[in-house]
């Protein structure tokens, strides 16, 4: 199952890859955290910071990258993308959570991915600070701490008035006009927080939160984080159903019933 879904490439240089690139990255992130750093806008209008970190962080990700795979293609968040003819993509967000990263919260991590056709089949977040790692590949998806590793496992958690649901920020729905299906779905499960960006699908992952909902999100957002949460039991789409690789409005739940109710609720009207 791990050969067919890598599509032949080998599964330990992977997960090497992986590891290795999100070690490399927090060389470039560490120093850094919660430092007097200098922030970019990426924005005409609004807020969308970027620092050195992000881009340092990316750059030797994709070194790594392409020194292992050269004829594989990349996308990154601040970096073109290095395309291909081939089968292999990877995806990189070498600080999904900036706004986290210049606050000073932990929450932010550096996100790695990689794609077979246009489906993510490996990911990692890696979250230096608090030395947490949260990496999957088919078949195979663990948590690691402390010299410790625990497989990745959703809740069992079916109902939306049982569900601990999160999302970055209500700011994502006033901005692309969702907020009425926001207000219609946090109505109607036990409890919501707001601020975890990647963090809230690693913990949806690892089994503590429910159910994942987000707007406008980009590819390098939520990619690297479907392997996570699919190898863990839990389903992740769009708003309509369909794939998530390519961002959008999706929502990420522990089981495919709470799914199925949390789509519900979102397309009522």
């Amino acid at each position: 199952m791990t050969e067919s879904r890598l599509a032949g490439l080998d599964a330990s240089l992977v997960r090497q890859t992986l590891l290795d690139a999100a070690a490399m990255a927090a060389q470039q992130t560490m120093p850094r955290f919660r430092t007097a750093l200098s922030v970019d806008n990426k924005l005409d209008a609004g807020f969308d910071p970027v620092t050195e970190a992000d881009r340092q962080a990316e750059v030797v990700i994709r070194e790594l990258i392409a020194s292992r795979f050269p004829d594989h293609g990349i996308i990154g968040e601040e970096w073109d993308a290095k395309a291909t003819t081939g089968r292999f993509q990877w995806i990189v967000d070498p600080i999904d959570g900036t706004r986290a990263f210049i606050t000073g919260v932990p929450v932010w991590g550096t996100l790695i991915g990689l794609m077979v056709d246009g489906r993510a089949v490996a990911g990692l977040m890696a979250q230096p600070f608090t030395g947490e790692t949260y990496l999957a590949l088919p078949g195979d998806g663990q948590y690691h701490h402390a010299g410790k590793s625990i497989p990745l496992k959703t809740s069992s958690v079916t109902d939306l008035a049982r569900a601990k649901l999160t999302a970055t920020s209500p700011d994502i729905f006033t901005g692309s006009g969702t907020m009425p299906q926001w207000q219609a779905i946090t109505s109607k499960v036990l409890t919501t927080r707001y601020g975890l960006d990647c963090y809230g699908y690693a913990l949806l992952a690892a089994g503590h939160i429910d159910l994942v909902v987000e707007a406008a999100l980009k590819d390098v957002d939520i990619c690297p984080l479907i392997p996570l949460i699919e190898t863990a039991g839990g389903v992740v789409t769009t708003w309509d159903g369909g794939d998530a690789e390519q961002g959008g409005n999706c929502v990420a739940a522990a089981t495919p019933e709470l799914h199925a109710a949390a789509l519900k609720v979102l397309n009522a009207g």
